[in-house]
């Protein structure tokens, strides 16, 4: 690596990554936010059944799904730093008003508008990032972007707990409080994203002149030689077999994302009637981000292998296979402690395997059929944030048990560990290296 090289990318990592990764923290804590005001107070003030809060947690992702691809579209057109503003301003604004909701419908509307307000924050980040630096520093990059996710949950769920805590604040309950406190952030941060970021290289003052040039002559090379082996357009992706599989797998990964994102703070909640443990707020919340702290720690020496060796298929048919197997494995442990080391395992393997996952797009595509392909995979992968909410709460009000919903995470975390497998065994997705693109 030139010194040049090494200057640019070290900026980049320090000066875009950890701003873009604080937007995706206020991002996830506040689609997620209902998953620590429900065990809190919400359930029972609103009058939720298992179910509703599972349609409720879901809900947002019908909106999300809808606009996700047209928005993606929006940010390559007017360009990332007014587009990703826009969207952070927007959803903070929402979230403000679930301070005051007060019926199931009333949440479930605003749950919806929140998709709507959100749509295209996520792939919009992971396109922005990559669009700044060559290939084989993608999979570097968006570990420490994706760092963020499980880092929301670590500090956030203390920090979603430590505002429930200030209950009659205002005169209103701890969720409410908890709702005003994680909304407003995303306002601010969002206005500062139209003086923080820059769309390209040769905008960034922070990177000198050669910089600037090594940074834009890489970034054409890559696109020029993808442009060359192909010429997709928007309507050739959708019909792009490897863009389908990709979908997929992400689907598998998703599910088991928000399964446990949207009931692990209610499980934990059922420790005391399983295990007679009883825990207070803030110890909850505690406990909520254990399993997500170490799967922090498991995806940045996974990532950082993957960005060694090149990432290979089994960079992430392997997490998918071990977090099948110890969702299942968790339902059956003798202690609270036994179970949560267990959910971390889980964790763990869906952290290690979406930073690699999301290499794989900008391999073969460029330009607005990447947007295009980004975002058609983060939106029907984003069909199992409604499934998963949904389904979870529907099997748990016909069983009374998280066992059967659980064994239905481990089977769709199965199906994209096969799935990776034999897309690389039938040559329709070669073990990648980022090395080969050189």
């Amino acid at each position: 690596m030139t010194a040049v090289e090494q200057s640019a990318i070290r900026k980049i990592s320090w000066r875009l990554v950890p701003f873009v990764a604080l937007m995706f923290f206020i991002n996830f804590l506040d689609r997620t936010a209902i998953s620590f005001a429900g065990p809190n107070g919400m359930t029972q003030d609103i009058g939720l059944t298992a179910v509703q809060f599972g349609l409720a947690s879901g809900i947002f992702f019908i909106g999300y799904i809808l606009l996700e691809v047209p928005s993606n579209l929006a940010l390559h057109r007017f360009g990332a730093r007014r587009w990703l503003a826009r969207i952070m301003v927007s959803w903070g604004i929402v979230s403000l008003l679930f301070t005051w909701v007060s019926s199931v419908e009333g949440l479930y509307t605003l749950r919806l508008l929140l998709g709507i307000a959100e749509a295209g924050f996520f792939p919009g980040a992971i396109l922005y990032l990559s669009m700044w630096v060559p290939a084989r520093h993608r999979s570097k990059i968006l570990s420490l972007f994706y760092l963020a996710q499980p880092l929301t949950v670590v500090f956030g769920a203390p920090l979603a707990a430590g505002f429930i805590e200030q209950h009659g604040l205002f005169g209103l309950e701890g969720w409410r409080v908890m709702f005003l406190g994680v909304s407003i952030p995303a306002i601010l941060i969002g206005i500062a994203a139209l003086f923080w970021l820059v769309d390209s290289p040769r905008q960034a003052k922070w990177l000198n002149e050669e910089e600037k040039t090594w940074l834009t002559r890489e970034l054409e090379k890559e696109n020029q030689q993808k442009q060359q082996k192909s010429h997709p357009s928007v309507r050739t992706v959708m019909g792009n077999g490897r863009v389908w599989m990709l979908c997929l797998i992400y689907f598998g990964f998703i599910y088991g994302l928000y399964a446990l994102a949207f009931f692990l703070p209610t499980i934990i909640g059922g420790f005391q009637q399983q295990f007679g443990t009883t825990f207070n707020v803030m110890e909850k919340g505690l406990i909520t981000g254990v399993p997500y702290l170490i799967a922090a720690v498991v995806m940045f020496f996974w990532s950082k292998d993957a960005s060694r060796r090149g990432c290979r298929t089994w960079h992430i048919a392997i997490p998918a296979l071990a977090g099948a197997v110890s969702v299942p494995l968790a339902l059956y442990m003798e202690s609270p402690f036994a179970t949560i080391m267990m959910i971390a395992v889980t964790a763990s393997a869906i952290f290690a395997a979406l930073p690699n996952f999301w290499t794989l797009p900008t391999q073969f595509l460029t330009g607005a059929s990447a947007a295009a392909a980004i975002a058609l995979i983060n939106t029907l992968g984003n069909v199992a944030g409604f499934s998963a909410g949904y389904i979870t709460g529907a099997l748990h009000d016909a069983t009374n048990s998280y066992t059967v919903p659980m064994f239905v995470v481990g089977g769709f975390m199965l199906l994209s560990a096969v799935l990776m497998l034999l897309l690389n065994r039938s040559r329709h997705i070669q073990p990648i290296s980022l090395a080969q693109e050189q």
